[in-house]
């Protein structure tokens, strides 16, 4: 396949608000195919799809939908089967983001996060797998990992926590739908020029108490990592190269950043433990 095919093919996307998931339905857009926008802010989800049925022309929905909440990503299922007919591409995006160093998180930053990343990630597959079995042909699942899954910093415990967790869901779940014809990709993003943390904050259940992120968590996560030119993209930048490495069901999907060093150190620490077993 190439993406001339893809036209009239349906794409689902969580988080499609702003930031990586608008550019992501607007990537998925241009090729001709439908999109649905999921987001928990429903007036900038309904921006996405309205921007992009106007420039392109192509059929879009909005949904209001709390990944949070398993009756609203059922409900967001069901309306995108009726208004669209089905989907041929998942995307879930959604994940929130909170800074603190490990012995300052609470139990309800604990609670937020995994809920949001880790089983809203679950929910928003299970609730739509139906549909992407009702298919044929290319059918494809994108879940956003992170990064800092390749290359951990520090005051991002609980983050990349949810997203080490949503990696390991993902490969098994390459695994168990290899067989159907289904395929299942991994993205890692790095930094980016995004909402993320405004948006995050503002989707936190305000029985959870407060968002705080202090101003040395973000200067320690910084000190933690060596930042150089393109470590920080935009979110059109970031996904140039998703449709192609979809079509070819790529596991693993890197975005940008120059962290191979780092991450080649991890590598090589987990060869070396190797090296020493087999030698016991």
């Amino acid at each position: 396949m190439d993406t001339g095919d893809l036209a009239g093919r349906i794409a689902v996307v969580t988080g499609a608000g702003s930031g990586l998931g608008a550019a992501m339905a607007r990537t998925f857009a241009e090729v001709g195919m439908a999109v649905a926008a999921l987001d928990i802010d429903e007036a900038a989800a309904q921006a996405t799809a309205t921007s992009l049925a106007d420039e392109f022309g192509v059929p879009t929905t909005a949904v209001h939908t709390d990944v949070g909440d398993p009756d609203s990503v059922a409900a967001a299922a069901k309306h995108v089967g009726d208004a669209l007919g089905g989907c041929d591409l998942l995307c879930a995006n959604v994940g929130v983001q909170q800074f603190g160093a490990i012995d300052r998180l609470t139990e309800d930053d604990w609670t937020w996060v995994l809920n949001v990343n880790v089983m809203g990630t679950v929910r928003t597959v299970r609730e739509f797998l139906p549909l992407l079995r009702a298919r044929t042909g290319w059918r494809q699942i994108l879940l956003t990992s992170s990064s800092g899954v390749l290359v951990p910093g520090v005051r991002l415990g609980v983050y990349q926590t949810s997203k080490f967790a949503v990696m390991g869901y993902g490969e098994t779940l390459r695994h168990e739908l290899a067989g159907e014809g289904i395929g299942v990709s991994l993205v890692f993003p790095a930094g980016m020029m995004t909402r993320h943390l405004e948006s995050s904050a503002l989707a936190r259940p305000a029985e959870l108490g407060e968002s705080v992120t202090l101003p040395d968590d973000i200067e320690a996560m910084l000190a933690s990592r060596s930042m150089s030119d393109g470590d920080v993209a935009t979110a059109e930048h970031a996904v140039r190269n998703l449709l192609t490495d979809l079509l070819a069901d790529e596991p693993y999907i890197l975005t940008h950043g120059s962290y191979r060093d780092e991450y080649n150190q991890r590598r090589d620490a987990m060869d070396a433990a190797f090296d020493r077993m087999e030698r016991s």
